[in-house]
């Protein structure tokens, strides 16, 4: 698979099955996210894979109640980084782009191994943080859930949340974001 279809196949899906997420699949989409770009190389990205059951259930259970279909999860990444570990220039904070990055990378190779990576932000941040041990000065961006998509779409899905499983909801416009050399909305 090349780039440009990872990019197109690449979907938040909701209705999952559960399945095997193995080492070498962890060890795969984390050695992806190593390879992407960081200012001067500071690498300010941490992950915590998350496959042990009793751990899943405690952070499944701290999950809001839109997110009620990510229970249905073989594997949550926990995404995150401090200021501290990347560039400071000016009034430029890095971490949160170069994770974003990396992370981008991560779900990429996800994809492309035929796993569903949907970033999430509903769950109770302080909650998961202490259930990690991720220390204060650690920034908790988002959750990654990890799974096998499923033929069938999941009942615990709001009629909203079928509906983006049928079909890709609307991107926005390429004039709405991308400008030639001046923003000019």
């Amino acid at each position: 698979m090349k780039v440009k279809e990872a990019i197109e196949k690449r979907r938040a899906y909701r209705s999952l099955k559960e399945t095997k997420i193995s080492e070498e699949i962890i060890e795969e989409i984390a050695k992806a996210a190593s390879l992407a770009p960081s200012c001067f190389n500071k690498q300010p990205w941490k992950y915590v894979f998350i496959n042990d059951n009793k751990l899943l259930t405690q952070i499944k259970s701290l999950l809001s109640k839109g997110n009620e279909w990510a229970r249905k999860s073989s594997l949550i990444i926990a995404v995150f980084s401090s200021e501290k570990d990347d560039c400071i220039i000016k009034e430029r904070k890095y971490h949160l782009f170069d994770t974003g990055m990396a992370t981008a990378f991560l779900i990429l190779r996800a994809t492309e191994m035929g796993l569903v990576a949907h970033p999430i932000a509903g769950f109770d941040n302080q909650k998961v943080k202490n259930i990690l041990n991720i220390p204060k000065e650690y920034e908790l961006i988002a959750l990654l859930i990890l799974g096998e998509k499923s033929p069938e779409i999941s009942d615990d899905l709001s009629d909203w949340q079928k509906e983006a499983e049928l079909k890709r909801p609307e991107r926005k416009d390429l004039k709405e974001f991308a400008f030639i050399n001046k923003f000019n909305p």
